[in-house]
């Protein structure tokens, strides 16, 4: 794949970023270097490598999903708004 200026603005537009004129050349190199290094990856083979391998047999480790709630950080952060009433923010009325 070939990055040159014409996709360059086309990636940012779609990241809804904007480069520098005076970074793009450095961008499009270091693009074209990350490209380059995918396409090295495809050149390995992986006949006979299972879809799910992995470096361990016991997969992956999880941990017991327990709901809590430490009501300290709440208002901590309430505590920062200049208005708040019954632990939400008090915002001035911005539609009539």
């Amino acid at each position: 794949m070939q990055i040159d200026d014409a996709l360059l603005s086309k990636l940012e537009n779609l990241s809804h970023l904007h480069v520098a004129d005076d970074k793009r050349e450095e961008i499009i190199a270091q693009l074209s270097e990350i490209v380059s290094f995918v396409d090295n990856l495809s050149e390995l083979d992986t006949t006979g490598v299972s879809d799910t391998f992995s470096m361990t047999d016991n997969g992956t480790l999880t941990r017991e999903d327990t709901p809590s709630c430490n009501t300290q950080v709440n208002e901590n952060i309430i505590s920062n708004s200049p208005k708040s009433g019954d632990n939400y923010f008090i915002v001035p009325k911005i539609i009539e």
